[in-house]
């Protein structure tokens, strides 16, 4: 019962861009709660438009809306990753067969809970809290845990391929940039991802509306055929 409490409450506060706990909470004014590096990303992306919006309810706002942290929900989501850890049973929380291992953990081995792309080491709950607690990780990247954190390493320089080539469309390292892809079209891959994410969002909007739609236009045939049945009817 307590587990599925702390599921309930991650599912409440968690960031619907990293789709984490919130970390450093802010508030947009529409009423939106992100993680500050998260929706700073996000607006970073959309700087180009002139415009910000909220990606959950897409409000715009004319000016980029400045954040401050939400220190009471920050100390929120401090007491629910306590709680987290609380609650996952022991016997659950070691890696076996197909799980991902904290790099960190010696002897048995727990269960990774995320990776993170600066390190490129997977951390099990207890030993990712540095990164959640100290100003020193701020800008580090977490993921889901992964087995292959090397493909986000450049093979040629050994460097985090933290940029997208729109020319050559793939993820390259900064060394790249100056040499085989000196003068291609790059962006940050976080901003390809959030314009990619976006417009994804837009397709399924229009084939939603067209679904929509279409099934406007079958009632309206449907309403034309009974009331031509009932003409009939009335006729014989």
């Amino acid at each position: 019962m307590a587990q599925t409490g702390v599921q309930t409450d991650r599912e409440r506060f968690s960031c619907s861009i990293c789709l984490d706990l919130l970390k450093d909470p802010v508030t947009t004014t529409c009423g939106h709660s992100y993680c500050m590096n998260c929706i700073t990303d996000f607006w970073d992306g959309e700087e180009k438009k002139g415009t910000y919006s909220c990606p959950q309810c897409r409000e715009t706002f004319r000016q980029r809306p400045v954040l401050k942290k939400h220190t009471l929900l920050a100390e929120l989501m401090e007491d629910l990753k306590k709680s987290r850890a609380r609650a996952a049973p022991a016997d659950h929380c070691y890696a076996g067969p197909g799980d991902v291992a904290c790099d960190v953990c010696t002897g048995q081995k727990m269960k990774a809970t995320k990776s993170c792309l600066v390190c490129l080491v997977s951390y099990c709950e207890n030993h990712l809290q540095p990164h959640y607690e100290s100003s020193a990780f701020k800008k580090h990247k977490l993921v889901e845990a992964s087995a292959k954190l090397q493909q986000n390493i450049c093979s040629r320089h050994d460097e985090v391929m933290k940029i997208f080539c729109r020319t050559d469309q793939q993820c390259i390292c900064y060394l790249c940039t100056m040499d085989e892809h000196k003068g291609h079209e790059t962006v940050p891959a976080a901003a390809e991802r959030d314009e990619k994410q976006k417009k994804l969002q837009e397709s399924r909007q229009q084939i939603q509306q067209r679904i929509q739609d279409r099934e406007e236009d079958v009632k309206l045939l449907q309403q034309e055929v009974k009331a031509i049945n009932v003409s009939r009817t009335e006729e014989k």
